[in-house]
This record gives C-alpha cells, structure tokens and sequence, in this order.
C-alpha cells in the first residue's frame, strides 16, 4: 500500500451534481480544491450510472429555472446531446463527460475518482484530514484541508467525525408541518434503480430469470400509482426503502430493486393486456446496478430547515439558493407498500387537498442549513443538510441540491480569502457570498445585485429599438422550436375556464386603459364571465385576495368562435412598473384561447384551491391584448439588478419587427476603467432541463455579439467578437484595463428568436 498526502484549501467528497458545483465554485473562487468521488463518473444520481434525470424548481414555476454552474453544465450537455431527454434511464455518458471536462479545465480543482472516504481526523471542533482508499491502485491518501465540504449524500464525513444527524421522519408534534406523521419514526424514502429499453423492428422475446419477481395482478400498478406510462423504460416507482436501512442494507436493496426490476419489464412485455402488443418490439437495453438514494442522514447545522420555511417562503437574511419542487414525500417501503407516491397514486391531480398542501415556493434557501454547528470547519451540501424529514422532500431534489453546493464552494472560497470559518460568514457577512453568487449567474428571490464595484449601475442606459407588449392572439407565431415540456408534470392545456384563470401583464409608460381576451362560446346562449385585474407582487405571486384587487366587472361572451371581448378598466389607480394580473372567473363553458407564442416573462395560472392559483400548463401566455401596449423591456432594465423575470421583466428586448443587429449602450459623465465584462443573454429558463430537444440551443440566446467602446458614441472599437454562442451567462475578461465613456453590446445574431434580448451587464 502507498501513502500519500495533499493538502488543500477545500476538500469536498462526494461527486454528485452538489459535490461537483461545489468544488467548481471554491475553485473558481481562488481556493485550492480538491474533488473526491467514490464512483468512476461525476454526476451522481444524475450521471449515466444511475440516470434520475435532475429536476427542479421549473418544473412547476414558469422562470424558475436554475443557474449558475448547473445551468451551464446542462446548457453544454444539450448542445452536445443527440439523446433525447426521458425521464429516468436514458441519460448517456455525454452528461458524465460534460462535467468531466468543466472540472478538468477549472483552474485550482484537482479530482479523484474511485476514491472512498474511510475515516476522519479530528482536533478539537475542528477536522484536520480525512483518510482516503483509491480503488484498484493501492494507494491510501490522506487529504488537508481548512476547510471540507461533504457532499457524499449519507454524511459520511459529518458522521465520521462525531456530527449530530437525524434519521426518519419528526412528529407533528415538534414542528407542527402538515405532512409530518403523528408520532416520530424511522420511515425514509427509498432507494430507486432504472431500465432502458430499446425498439428492435422486430419481435424480442424476454425470459424472466427464476430468481426475479413475478408479477401476475395488474392491481399492483393500475390501482396503487405505479403506471407503466411507457414501454421505453424508467419508473422512479422501482423503489424500495423501509424496512431496510437505506445505508448500511444497500446492497440487499440493489439486489430486492434488479428482481423488481426484471418482474415489471416482464409484467410489461409478456403479461400486461395494455402493454404487451405495444412491447412486442422492446428489447431490455440496460438495467441500472447502483440505486439512486433519495434520503439517509441529515447533519444538524446553524439552522434546521422545516416544511414551514417552503411552504411560506421564509425570508432568511442568509438565503443562498432557491427550491421550488413540491413536498414530495414518497411512501415508505415502496414496491412494498400498499400504494406508490401520494401524487402518482392520485393520478397526479392538480386541485386535490394533497397538491394544494404541497406545491410549494419559490422559496429562499438559508446558508446555515450548510454548516455543521458541531465542527467548525465542515459544510454539506446535497441531501444530507439540515432539514426536516418533510422539507428535505423538497430541497433533495438534483437541480436544487446543485444550487446549494455552488453556494457552499462560494462561501468556503469567501471563508478561505478572509480567514474565517463558514460559521462566521453566514452569521456575520452572507451579503459577501450573496454578491458573489449573483455575479457568478446565480438567481436569489430576496437578493438584487448591490456590488458597488460595478461600474454598469451608475450607467445612463439607452437602445437602438425596444420591444412592447401589444399582447398575443392563437395565431401569433414564437421561436420556440426544440421547446417542449415535463409531461407528468404540466397541467393539460384544457383551454375551457373550468377554474380562474390568470394572466400576468408587465405594464410601463402610460397606463392601460383597455384589455382584449379571446374567447369562444360554443353554446347557443350568451354567457357572462367575471373579470378582476390585481396587483401582484411578482410573478410567483399566486395569492387570490380581495386586498389585492384593482378593478373588476364582467365580460359579455355572446355565442361564437375566438372573439376578442374588450374590457374598458373602470377607474383605479394603477401600478406604473411591476406587474399586474387580469383573471378571468371560472366560466366552464367558455374558454380562453392560449396564445400561439410565449411573450417573455408573461405567465399564466389557474386557480388550484381558495385562495391560490399554481401555474398553467407548462408555462404559457394566453390569447390577450392591452391599449395602449406597454413599454416592459426597456434599456433600464439590464441595471435592475435581476437576471431573470421576478417583479419586473427585468430584460431588454429589442423591436422584434426591426432587423439585428441591434444594440444596448451604457454611458457616464467620465471615462471608466474597463477590465472584466459580464453578459446574461436571454433563454434556458421558462421550464426545466426536461423540456428542451437534442442538441437544442435557445432561440433566444445570443449567438452573435460584438462589445464596443468610445470616447464619443461616433467612433467606436470592438473590443470582443464572439460568434456561435448558446450559453446564457458570459464573462469576459480583458487583457488590459481599456478606459471609455460609452459601451455597447451589439447583437447580431441570435439563435433564432427575431429580438435581441438581454437581462444583464456588469462591468468591472
């Protein structure tokens, strides 16, 4: 056996989508990192290995995508993917390459795959190494660091070295959340394992090994959640948990899940009467061999996140990340309990008690749930942070985990550079790492861009052109192409108002005096339909309440096909910027056409239960128009301090009928040292990963784009070129200092959208 020790400002183990953005961040933070993972790949649950594809917030708010480092790893992974995205089993090594290549080209970041953790050193509150075995290479590696950030999933390190952790789920007793059980237990969720199969042309036959399950009452899937929706494989309800321990009985687990496995693809093909005609051609293609763990250990840190914290949106002057996944708890047991997930097993109802209660968020995520209180220099990142049973349903999904570990590889780079513990930042100055995450392309729902290093907030900003909202009819065409959607989860587009239904309106410049709706009324009769404009706080902001209510009156439909019904607003005063929502009352027998395009940072939502509405469909704009238009995309808006719609648009589009290229210009009363500049293009964030198509680029995203500077907005001089651009968040970093009172971006091309827009310049 060889011995070897390194030492680092930063260790994280554990390679999963947390660990990785973890360590790319203290990396790129100026910290000395080094990745340690227990796996041949990167990826974790995410990486071809396990193949759970990563979900997030989006994949139930409209804008709610996430970014930063994630962003632009899965922005990469489509670009360079031919497979199409299905969820759960057909994730291929692209992705596992993808991040490979970040982590090797980061500067400051060393890795080790096929590297376990075996124990820990501690000293005091303090850890001082971690003991490490590499497989296959007889080499035992002790690792130094000040800091380490444990990312491993089960809390190995925390666990290690002597941390509190809980396990299973509190009563109700103690934090009163709504899904807690009465009484505490022991009940995790499960582990899960995928397959994937493979369209032959012709007939395949498969055999079910004797020693596998045999499943004969198709009342085991059809009456208990668990659907066989599709022939091509996945099935996150392949799950087993309790009664096994999820840590230390994995591998009877791996072993209980392969004989499930194997028991549903022959249900599927060889004894199910809706599916076998369908299987005839299917091959099995691949059967996963390392389960995806959804819960074990959750180290106890400054701050124990409850249920309550998504469910309210707690504001936390620490918030360092954002969920918005709903409170998805599975069922204990699994395959061996007597129905799947709560959501499945009701048909993925959208307005039942159960969806109600548990669609949650945005919501902000506090630093503290990332630091041990019991050793001083540990942090975590991934499923294992401090959070309840019933709120760890939420935040442990991959998109929002990945979040989280940018921002602990952010603060642990911030703690190194200033000499102090992570404890200390997030107590004493988390508006340092918040700064520093926004600049990085992070989103925070409570925090704008405050730097007072950049020179962009005190510009005088102007364009060539800039877009207004008219509104949008059935017919208008977008450039949405490779735009789809998560099937499971977006509402179906039942255009008839069989609830309240809201539409969110930018509003800027004069105000407006009159809407349009598009409706039919297949009856023989005239109906009336009830009509309300509210102000709204943003465009999460899902409140029905009368406090909020501008104006109202009603809508005279008489019989016909998509008419467009005018509204004069009665008298009311109305907000100037922000935005504002007409909502049309339920009305079955009417229905509001969508509009045949997206307009940017116009959503839409239905009302879910009294009081509260979640988004339409998958992320859409109705058929509607206002008078005059409203001026919602201005210069002004890339200074906002925000990179994506929120209470404003916060983006710059301009004129859609005038050609690029087009340009946005900032300008100061003195020439300004210009050294670094920093871009957010539009696109990748109405909905999540799911949605886009195989080598898919966002017709929004700037492909195109010239930066130019000048002493007198006559002459000017490109200072960077860039062509054939698909990422939405570029830095750029100048050779030397150039001096200028006037900048431009000049857009001249995008990807395919008519608009150049843009959410953000920085400059430094």
């Amino acid at each position: 056996m060889r011995h070897v020790t390194e030492t680092y400002d930063v260790v994280v183990c554990g390679g999963g989508l947390a660990g990785v953005c973890a360590a790319i961040a203290s990396a790129r933070g100026g910290a000395r990192t080094c990745l340690v993972q227990d796996r041949p790949v990167l990826g974790g649950n995410s990486s071809s290995e396990v193949r759970v594809t990563p979900h997030g917030a989006a994949a139930f708010h409209a804008y709610a995508r996430e970014t930063g480092i994630l962003s632009e790893l899965l922005i990469e992974e489509r670009a360079q993917n031919h497979e199409e995205i299905f969820e759960n089993g057909w994730t291929n090594s692209v992705w596992d390459i993808v991040q490979y290549d970040l982590v090797q080209k980061t500067d400051k970041l060393s890795l080790h795959l096929n590297t376990s953790v075996l124990g820990v050193a501690v000293k005091g509150r303090r850890i001082t190494s971690i003991q490490c075995r590499v497989a296959n290479a007889e080499i035992a590696l002790s690792l130094e660091a000040n800091i380490f950030i444990d990312c491993t999933g089960d809390g190995i390190v925390a666990s290690e070295a002597g941390c509190e952790w809980r396990m299973g789920s509190e009563g109700r007793a103690e934090f009163n959340e709504p899904h807690a059980p009465p009484t505490a237990n022991s009940d995790v969720m499960g582990n899960s394992i995928h397959f994937k199969t493979k369209n032959m042309g012709r007939p395949a036959p498969f055999k079910l090994p004797d020693w596998a399950v045999h499943h004969q009452d198709g009342r085991f899937f059809y009456d208990q959640g668990r659907h066989p929706k599709e022939i091509r494989g996945g099935y996150w309800w392949i799950e087993i948990g309790v009664p096994y321990d999820t840590i230390h009985d994995a591998e009877n687990i791996r072993h209980e899940l392969t004989r499930h496995a194997l028991g549903v693809w022959d249900w599927i093909k060889n004894k199910d009467p809706k599916t076998m005609k369908l299987a005839e051609n299917y091959a099995l293609d691949w059967i996963g061999q390392v389960p995806g763990k959804r819960e074990s250990r959750r180290v106890m840190g400054l701050y124990l996140m409850t249920e309550w914290d998504a469910l309210r949106c707690t504001v936390h002057k620490d918030e360092i990340a954002f969920g918005g996944w709903f409170i998805d708890l599975h069922t204990a047991g699994g395959l061996l309990a007597s129905t799947s997930e709560p959501a499945s097993a009701e048909g993925y109802s959208e307005t039942s008690e159960y969806a109600a209660r548990s669609y949650a968020g945005p919501y902000g995520i506090p630093l503290r749930i990332l630091i041990s209180k019991d050793i001083d220099n540990l942090m975590m990142a991934g499923r294992n942070v401090s959070a309840t049973h019933c709120a760890l349903a939420t935040v442990r999904v991959m998109a929002t985990t990945a979040l989280m570990g940018q921002a602990a590889g952010t603060t642990a780079a911030v703690a190194i550079a200033d000499g102090c513990s992570p404890g200390c930042i997030a107590t004493s100055q988390p508006g340092n790492v918040q700064q520093q995450l926004l600049r990085d392309g992070c989103f925070l729902p409570n925090v704008r861009n405050q730097d007072a290093r950049d020179k962009a907030l005190a510009a005088t900003m102007k364009a060539s052109t800039e877009a207004r909202f008219f509104g949008l009819t059935p017919e208008t065409k977008g450039a949405h192409e490779g735009l789809s959607y998560w099937r499971d989860q977006a509402v179906p587009l039942r255009e008839e108002l069989l609830h309240r239904r809201g539409q969110w309106v930018a509003v800027g410049g004069e105000p407006i005096r009159a809407a349009r709706f598009c409706l039919s009324n297949r009856t023989t009769e005239t109906k009336s339909v009830g009509v309300r404009l509210l102000k709204v706080d943003h465009i999460w902001d899902y409140r029905i309440a009368d406090e909020m209510e501008l104006a109202g009156g009603e809508l005279v439909v008489p019989p016909g096909v998509q008419q467009w019904i005018e509204w004069p607003l009665p008298a009311c005063s109305l907000p100037t910027e922000g935005y504002v929502r007409f909502d049309l009352l339920e009305a079955s027998e009417v229905t509001w056409h969508v509009a045949g395009a997206i307009e940017p940072g116009h959503v839409s939502a239905f009302q879910m239960a009294p009081g509260r509405m979640r988004r339409y469909s998958s992320g859409v704009t109705m058929a509607l128009q206002v008078e005059p238009p409203q001026q919602c995309f201005q210069a002004a808006s890339v200074i906002s301090g925000v990179t994506r719609p929120h209470a404003t648009t916060n983006l710059w589009r301009s004129d859609p009928s005038q050609p690029l290229p087009q340009w946005i210009q900032l300008s100061w009363q003195e020439p300004q040292e210009i050294r670094e500049i920093i871009v957010v293009f539009a696109g990748h964030l109405l909905r999540e990963y799911h949605a886009y198509a195989p080598f898919y680029r966002d017709p929004q995203c700037v492909s195109h784009y010239e930066i130019q500077i000048s002493e007198d907005a006559v002459s000017w001089k490109a200072v960077v070129s860039v062509s054939d651009n698909y990422q939405r968040h570029k830095r750029h970093q100048l050779e030397e200092s150039l001096y200028a009172r006037f900048l431009r971006v000049v857009v001249i091309k995008t990807n395919g959208d008519p608009s150049a827009a843009i959410y953000e310049v920085r400059i430094y």
